[in-house]
């Protein structure tokens, strides 16, 4: 059974910076594709960034481009959102997604 579970999340300042990672194991971590969704306090859940199953190719939402990188560790099955300068628009739950499930998420908040 698939299990995705975010870690990372916490209380920083503006400007600050984050790690997010999403430890995964049920299914072959190195043949899918892996996301990080967010999902801010009365707003819906947005895509925020995708990494291919090798890692070569990544997207990333235009509203964190620049700030946001995706990476992963296929030895490790664990997915990362490396988050720099950080804005309190960027408070949400963040959401790791893969093969058609979700993590339970992890609480970002932006503020001083």
């Amino acid at each position: 059974q698939v299990q995705l579970v975010e870690s990372g999340g916490g209380l920083v300042q503006p400007g600050g910076s984050l790690r997010l990672s999403c430890a995964a194991s049920g299914f072959r971590f190195s043949t899918y594709g892996m996301s990080w969704y967010r999902q801010a306090p009365g707003k819906e859940r947005e895509l925020v960034a995708t990494i291919t199953s090798t890692g070569v190719t990544t997207s990333i939402a235009d509203s964190v481009k620049g700030r946001f990188t995706i990476s992963r560790d296929n030895v490790k099955n664990t997915v990362y959102l490396q988050m720099n300068s950080l804005k309190p628009e960027d408070t949400a739950v963040y959401y790791c997604y893969a093969r058609y499930s979700w993590g339970k998420g992890t609480l970002v908040t932006v503020s001083s």
